[in-house]
């Protein structure tokens, strides 16, 4: 379509422009006739109208109009008709030029402006004597035959640029088929790779040798990323093998030890039970994402005030090194159905950003509540802030403030925070609060709460 249009654009105005030229052309050419029968019949009105007989030339112009449809007529020098090859019908404009002839000048030929016109052609003579006017002459003439010539011409010409549009169709949608196959090959076999068949590749050599070298390096890249994707599963196949075995090893260890113990061992069994349990569901998901490629979050009822209040009580050491406090506010209980590790992953990227500004001296308020149908997590800080140019950059990929550049830091807390709740159906909020510093609010659905679920308050949860 690209290249389709102009050239159809093109085509009808060159068609337009020649269609145009040649009805001009046969207009003028109509004119150049009657002006050659004007001249002939010219030194006949003259002979005639000197010797003041009609007779001379009437039986002449009789024949001549009734055989090519022209009527001719002589004037006299009183500007009366004479002779004539019928009736005669002459409106303002015609007796315009006959007036003008009469004074010794030619009217200039009145030619139709559009083939569609249905004005006679009109040209008047002057018939001189010895230098004086004796007369005129009149001829006219209908444009039947013109336009019957030209719209002939132009029936032809639109059925010869029909044709060649429809050439021109044929020939851009072979030469996109010619371009676009191979294309149409690649986009399937991205999607093949997608979907997670790795083995996908790109057969035949079709298409302009530029698309035939991007299929070429497509097949490549596709087989480099397969080896890498191998790679990576072998290793953690083997990982979660040779981990399993040793861990297996310890477990009948422990089992066979624990018989040998007294009762009061029994609770540190049991914990050890425990771990070596977490370490068989992490071999698990480790085996599950080597297999599959990728895993899914696991969603369950989680206290989002506790979880605020147990991440805040993690970074206040952190925040004394600085001379920063960390405190979270208190609440009622406020439950989500959330993934309580993505979450945690979130907030403890924001806490960890806005301990990075935080003068010292002032606190970090980590802070939970509900909005607008909206589970928040706000924490703020009092440093410098952001403007508001600024706040739309800040959770790009690798962005930081001319200002901060001292700082150590790669610019990713923000943006890793923002996919992360896109990931759990939330979204991140920054805004500059009175009173100076940044907030950033976590933002999670509140429909997808459920007061009725009792918290995830286990020790797992908190890890």
């Amino acid at each position: 379509m690209v290249f389709l249009l102009p050239a159809i654009l093109i085509l009808l105005v060159l068609c337009g422009a020649y269609g145009w030229s040649a009805a001009r052309s046969i207009q003028q050419h109509t004119t150049a006739q009657l002006l050659g029968d004007l001249s002939y019949f010219v030194p006949g009105a003259r002979q005639a109208l000197r010797a003041e007989d009609p007779n001379l030339i009437e039986s002449e112009l009789r024949r001549f109009g009734s055989l090519y449809d022209t009527q001719i007529v002589i004037y006299d020098r009183s500007g009366t008709p004479w002779v004539s090859t019928g009736d005669v019908a002459v409106n303002e404009e015609d007796m315009e030029q006959v007036r003008l002839a009469l004074s010794g000048r030619r009217g200039d030929p009145a030619e139709s402006a559009l083939p569609w016109d249905l004005n006679e052609t009109v040209i008047v003579e002057p018939v001189f004597d010895d230098n004086s006017v004796i007369g005129a002459v009149r001829i006219s003439a209908g444009i039947e035959a013109s336009q019957r010539a030209i719209f002939t011409q132009w029936a032809v010409l639109l059925l010869g640029g029909a044709l060649c549009v429809a050439l021109l169709i044929w020939a851009v949608y072979r030469l996109a088929s010619w371009v676009l196959k191979p294309l149409r090959r690649v986009d399937a076999a991205m999607a093949a790779i997608e979907s997670g068949e790795m083995g996908a590749r790109i057969t035949g050599d079709t298409g302009p040798p530029e698309v035939q070298r991007m299929v070429r390096m497509f097949n490549q890249m596709a087989e480099e990323i397969e080896r890498v994707m191998t790679r990576q599963q072998e290793f953690v196949l083997n990982a979660s093998h040779e981990l399993r075995n040793p861990l297996g090893a310890l477990l009948l260890r422990v089992e066979y030890l624990a018989t040998g113990l007294e009762e009061g061992w029994d609770e540190d069994i049991e914990r050890t039970r425990e771990e070596g349990k977490r370490m068989s569901r992490i071999l698990d998901t480790l085996l599950n994402v080597a297999r599959v490629g990728k895993t899914d979050s696991t969603f369950a009822a989680v206290d989002l005030q506790m979880m605020a209040a147990d991440r805040a009580a993690a970074w206040q050491d952190r925040g004394a090194e600085q001379g920063v406090e960390v405190r979270a506010s208190e609440g009622p209980v406020m439950l989500s159905v959330t993934d309580r590790t993505g979450v945690e992953s979130a907030l403890d990227a924001i806490i960890d950003n806005a301990l990075k500004f935080a003068p010292e001296g002032t606190a970090v308020d980590v802070a939970v509540a509900e909005l607008d149908g909206e589970h928040v997590i706000t924490v703020r800080d009092r440093g410098r802030g952001l403007s508001t140019e600024q706040l739309e950059l800040a959770t790009d990929r690798f962005w930081r403030s001319s200002l901060d550049q001292n700082l150590a830091g790669s610019g990713l807390g923000l943006a890793i925070a923002s996919d992360l709740m896109d990931s759990l159906g939330g979204r991140i909020v920054l805004d500059s609060p009175p009173g100076g510093g940044l907030r950033v609010a976590l933002c999670l659905p509140a429909e997808s709460s459920h007061p009725g679920l009792a918290p995830d308050t286990s020790e797992a949860a908190r890890a």
